[in-house]
């Protein structure tokens, strides 16, 4: 039922979210719970990149598990998953860095990087909101198939943290609310180091890379960001070796990066200069207000991963022939 064979861990990242939480359910008050709301907290972060790869490349052949799955990731995500789908594709995905992108990283002007980077989510997060609002406004008449999903998936996230929190409020902040804050707080806090200081009108500088295997491993190779912009809805398993054959070749030798760790030393603590991505000073332009995303009426809105099927094809094809 899956359409690729990787997802079995993907599955069982899943699996192990809900599980931790049933298990750290039991433990008595002390420094184990805060350990186990550290380890969940990082989970919650995983599966907010495994939404992030569901919306682009759904995991089943089958439409009704997709719903299914992405019902499930909302409780391990903490925000509905449908409502990711609009605002990442439509905003950040079709115009990156631009007024169009409500998460661009130029909004930042810190004279601190390291704040940069921290409060980034922060920053951006109401614009976010604002442009969810808009979309789901538009598409409770115009596909109210896809809204109906949203609404399911919020009621199950509503009943979800309610029950938990009849059950023990403060387990509930600690192993469900603050970890849903963190894995928000990650998703987006990370376009920061994939995208501040790159050249988003260049074909291939226009993300950064990280091509640590320990990284990618753990974040399922969402390391490789700029193969990720040109097909986006390629698998994640595939991502490396397409990375290595449409990217590494072509791009600025600084975009890939060994270690996400190691950049983020450098970049937010020492020396900690905010740069471009070839090493000069990155000279931020003056700010411009955000421009709506949300397609005017007549514009066919992107509500799914559009064109899985068809990019698939396409970048599997390109890895054959570079193969042969």
């Amino acid at each position: 039922m899956l359409k690729y064979r990787a997802d079995i861990r993907t599955l069982m990242v899943m699996a192990t979210f809900f599980a931790l939480i049933a298990a750290a359910w039991q433990l008595p008050w002390g420094w184990s719970q805060l350990m186990a709301t550290f380890v969940i907290a990082q989970l919650s972060f995983v599966c907010a990149v495994i939404t992030h790869n569901t919306i682009h490349c759904p995991m089943f052949k089958s439409r009704w598990l997709n719903k299914l799955t992405q019902i499930v990731l909302t409780l391990t995500y903490g925000h509905p998953v449908s409502s990711f789908v609009p605002g990442h594709n439509l905003a950040h995905h079709h115009a990156p860095q631009s007024a169009r992108d409500v998460m661009r990283t130029t909004k930042l002007r810190f004279r601190w990087n390291l704040l940069n980077q921290l409060f980034h989510p922060l920053v951006v997060s109401g614009s976010i909101m604002k442009g969810e609002w808009e979309y789901c406004s538009r598409m409770r008449t115009e596909r109210p198939r896809w809204f109906r999903q949203l609404m399911i998936e919020t009621v199950a996230l509503v009943a979800f943290v309610v029950a938990l929190g009849i059950l023990d409020f403060w387990k509930l902040l600690l192993f469900v609310i603050i970890p849903y804050q963190f894995a928000a707080w990650g998703i987006i806090g990370i376009n920061f180091f994939q995208h501040d200081g790159c050249d988003e009108h260049h074909p291939h500088n226009h993300s950064r890379n990280f091509t640590g295997h320990l990284t990618n491993w753990w974040l399922f190779n969402n390391g490789f960001h700029a193969i990720h912009h040109m097909h986006p809805s390629m698998h994640w398993s595939l991502l490396r070796k397409a990375h290595e054959l449409e990217v590494a070749p072509f791009n600025h030798p600084n975009l890939d990066q060994a270690s996400l760790f190691g950049y983020g030393l450098r970049a937010l603590v020492w020396p900690g200069r905010r740069l471009r991505y070839d090493g000069t000073p990155l000279i931020l332009p003056d700010p411009i207000p955000d421009e709506s995303w949300v397609p005017v009426r007549g514009e066919t809105p992107v509500t799914l991963a559009h064109g899985a099927e068809e990019d698939e094809s396409e970048s599997e094809a390109s890895l054959g022939r570079a193969r042969a």
